[in-house]
């Protein structure tokens, strides 16, 4: 739930553990949150005048500007969703209008809120899932259940049509108590039980695309009748399903939806990627003009009052960074109405070889680290030598400055490509040692980030 309550330089700091430099960015986005908090203690006729300062971040791909917004999301528990500017301007795009982003933060928000109330009843759940068990592992004597003559009620009563009715005498009772101090001292967990599991397929949206336009398609397969199908697992396996079934029933949802949209109306974030794919001046084309959808976004961001299935939410006081690499066009290319909604501008830089060095060396779980874990499974050591790590971040510089910038995702394929072999192999060398040096990775990528033609295609 929010965390809004974190000064700036605590956000920063924050930050500095998953993300590299970029501290002009890091530091405006502190700023931004530390606002909402502030804005929270003013009296309520000044709240309602003071709105986000939009923020536009300027930079290449791969650089930082999504991991920003989206931890920065993470660390104050804000719901988050991200879109592409680009999405609404595709040739033969149907289905979804620009609200759909507001639809999807909203649902984000429901989930956090949902998950937050599910922690508050989750001893509860365990007990009454525990109990569901114990019916399952020692079921009493079924008796058909009785229907009704009444038309309405035969009406009411056709999906439980099936439904048993059960009777328990004092031998089930005996082996009930038994099997759940068994359960409880977690004897049973591979035991096999049959459940009823509800059925998530969307049979309804596949037969009316374009519904979610309005959000009907959800309000109308709301009312439809949920749809289950047995199946049998363990019993671990089949108490995390109870657990959630039981914690649904225990929890009020109307509350969970009115607190969800309050949280996206108050700490939402949406994240527009791509945002110059729009601008006049960009090179993109589609059937939708690229000014028509910025009309389109306008009154998103200025304020305005989307429908979703959980009630209405306004988007006045919801965060929105826009974010693009502005190579062909400017930011004063966007519509001057867009452009004055996001007063706030920052330059991410491009990446150099010291970046790279400290990406791979120093975020909380670096690629290093990952890649030291998974092999780590196969019982295979793997270290990496500081002259190592420099000819590493030395290709990634050298192959974005040749080839296509994308940033620190260029590290992704240098890594899998430098150790393909060793990943391959592993399974086969059970206690192994394997020290990455500087000769190593000029013997597996050398050849490649030196030959053009060879690294477009490989790195």
């Amino acid at each position: 739930m929010p965390n809004n309550n974190l000064s700036p330089r605590e956000i920063t700091a924050r930050l500095d553990e998953s993300i590299v430099g970029q501290q002009e960015a890091k530091r405006k986005v502190a700023i931004a949150m530390r606002n909402r908090y502030r804005r929270m203690l003013l009296d309520d006729e000044l709240k309602e005048e003071v709105i986000p300062k939009n923020i536009l971040m300027i930079g290449p791909t791969g650089v930082g500007k999504t991991e920003i917004a989206r931890r920065i999301a993470k660390i104050t528990g804000s719901p988050y969703t991200k879109v592409e500017a680009t999405k609404y301007t595709e040739v033969g795009y149907v289905g979804r209008d620009v609200e759909s982003m507001v639809r999807d933060l909203v649902d984000n928000a429901v989930r956090m809120v949902k998950e937050t109330k599910k922690k508050e009843v989750a001893d509860d759940a365990v007990e009454l899932a525990n109990e569901r068990l114990t019916g399952l592992l020692a079921p009493g004597r079924k008796k058909q259940k009785q229907t009704s003559t009444n038309p309405f009620e035969m009406l009411m009563n056709q999906q439980n049509r099936d439904e048993e009715l059960e009777e328990i005498d004092d031998t089930v009772r005996m082996k009930r108590r038994d099997i759940k101090a068994k359960l409880l001292a977690g004897q049973l967990e591979d035991e096999k039980v049959t459940i009823e599991v509800a059925e998530t397929s969307n049979q309804l949206g596949m037969m009316m695309p374009g519904m979610d336009n309005n959000g009907m398609g959800d309000m109308l397969q709301n009312l439809m009748p949920k749809k289950t199908h047995k199946r049998t697992m363990s019993v671990k396996k089949a108490r995390q399903y109870l657990i959630d079934e039981e914690a649904e029933k225990l929890i009020d949802l109307d509350n969970v939806n009115d607190e969800a949209v309050e949280l996206a109306e108050t700490t939402g974030i949406i994240f527009i990627d791509e945002i110059d794919k729009i601008a006049k001046g960009s090179q993109n084309s589609g059937d939708v003009s690229r000014e028509g959808v910025q009309r389109d976004i306008l009154p998103i961001v200025e304020g305005s009052t989307v429908q979703t299935k959980y009630g209405s939410i306004k988007t006045d006081y919801i965060l929105f960074i826009g974010a693009g690499a502005f190579h062909v066009a400017k930011p004063s290319d966007l519509i001057p109405e867009l452009q004055g909604r996001f007063p706030l501008r920052v330059e991410l830089n491009k990446l150099t070889t010291d970046d790279f060095e400290r990406i791979l060396k120093e975020p909380k779980n670096s690629l290093l680290q990952q890649y030291e874990a998974l092999l780590k499974t196969e019982d295979v050591s793997v270290s990496f030598t500081d002259d190592a790590i420099r000819a590493l971040a030395e290709i990634a510089y050298k192959v974005n400055s040749s080839n296509d910038d994308i940033g620190a995702r260029r590290l992704h394929t240098i890594l899998e490509t430098l150790l393909e072999e060793l990943l391959y192999e592993a399974s086969n060398m059970q206690g192994a040692h394997v020290e990455i040096t500087k000769q190593y990775v000029d013997s597996k990528l050398n050849h490649i980030s030196t030959d053009k033609d060879l690294s477009e295609f490989i790195l």
